[in-house]
C-alpha cells in the first residue's frame, strides 16, 4: 500500500511523502523515484524492509517498529561536497532523537555519521548518488534507519540501542517528522554557508575528540590522536611519531584509558 502527500504526519512543505508497508529497500524505492524525476524533497516511508543495506553492503536487519526511510535531494554540488552531507544527517538524526530523550542521556557523535547513546549504536545512514554529464550531482539518496523498538545486537563492532531501551517513548511518526525540520534547517544552513558549520556543530558532539583511537583501514590499522575535522570531511589524526594523517575512510574505535 502506498500513501502520497504527508500521509497525515507533520512534515515541512519542502517534503513530499510516499509511504509503504512494505518494500525490499526504500533506497531502491527513492532511487527509481529519482530516476524518473521525482523533486528534491521526496520522501520514501515504509514499515518494513525486506532487504534493507547499510554501509559496504551490509545487510540492514528491518524489523517492523523502527523507522526507516529514505530522502532524495538534489544539491548543485560535486560528489566530494555531496559525501559530506553524511555528517548533516548524523547531526539531524542526534537533534531528533534527543527530543524524546532524557537531557542527562549521553548523545554523541562517531566518524564518520555514527549517532551513539551512551556509546551504542542507534541508527543506520546509508548515501547513494547519481553523479550528471557536467560532473555535478544529479541526485542524492539519503537512507535512515532508527532504533526505535528493536536494534542488531553488533553494528560494525560496536553494541547497538533502541530509543525504548534508552527510554525514550516516541512513535515512528513522530520522530519522522522530528528528523526531517532538523534535517531541512541544517541543509538550508549547508546550501546557505556551506560545511564549515556544520563541521563545528558536528564537532561539538563528536566522540573521542582530542582521545587516543585506533582507525582501521583496508590495509592497515592505526593508532594517534583525534585531532579534529578537515573542511574535507576527513579525520585529522595525531600519530605518536607526531605525522598529521588524514583519513577519509575506516572504522574508528575509541582506545580505553589505561587505569
Amino acid at each position: 500500500m502506498i500513501q502520497t502527500g504527508g500521509g497525515g504526519i507533520d512534515l515541512p512543505p519542502f517534503f513530499k511523502l510516499a509511504a509503504f508497508d512494505t518494500v525490499g529497500s526504500t533506497n531502491t524505492e527513492a532511487r527509481n523515484l529519482a530516476d524518473t524525476g521525482a523533486p528534491e524533497g521526496q520522501i520514501v516511508w515504509a514499515k518494513r524492509q525486506e532487504q534493507g543495506v547499510g554501509r559496504r553492503g551490509r545487510r540492514w536487519v528491518s524489523p517492523e517498529g523502527n523507522l526507516y526511510c529514505s530522502l532524495i535531494l538534489r544539491p548543485d554540488c560535486d560528489p566530494a561536497a555531496a559525501a559530506r552531507l553524511s555528517f548533516l544527517v548524523a547531526l539531524a538524526i542526534r537533534q531528533a532523537i534527543a527530543t524524546f530523550l532524557k537531557p542527562e542521556t549521553s548523545l554523541q557523535l562517531k566518524w564518520p555519521n555514527d549517532v551513539l547513546i551512551d556509546g551504542c549504536k542507534s541508527a543506520g545512514i546509508l548515501l547513494e548518488s547519481k553523479v550528471k554529464p557536467d560532473g555535478l550531482m544529479d541526485y542524492v539518496i539519503i537512507g535512515t534507519g532508527i532504533n526505535i523498538a528493536s536494534y542488531p545486537q553488533l553494528t560494525d563492532g560496536l553494541p547497538a540501542i533502541s530509543l525504548e531501551e534508552a527510554g525514550a517513548k516516541v512513535s515512528i511518526e513522530s520522530l519522522l517528522s522530528a528528523y526531517s525540520y532538523a534535517l531541512l534547517e541544517l541543509y538550508t544552513t549547508w546550501k546557505q554557508y556551506d560545511f564549515a558549520p556544520i563541521r563545528d556543530l558536528w564537532l561539538s558532539h563528536a566522540t573521542g575528540l582530542g582521545e587516543r583511537i585506533t582507525v582501521k583501514l583496508s590495509n592497515e590499522t592505526l593508532e594517534g590522536t583525534f585531532a579534529g575535522l578537515e573542511d574535507n570531511g576527513a579525520l585529522a589524526l595525531i600519530l605518536d611519531s607526531g605525522e598529521r594523517k588524514l583519513i577519509s575512510a575506516g572504522e574508528v574505535f575509541i582506545v580505553p584509558p589505561v587505569s
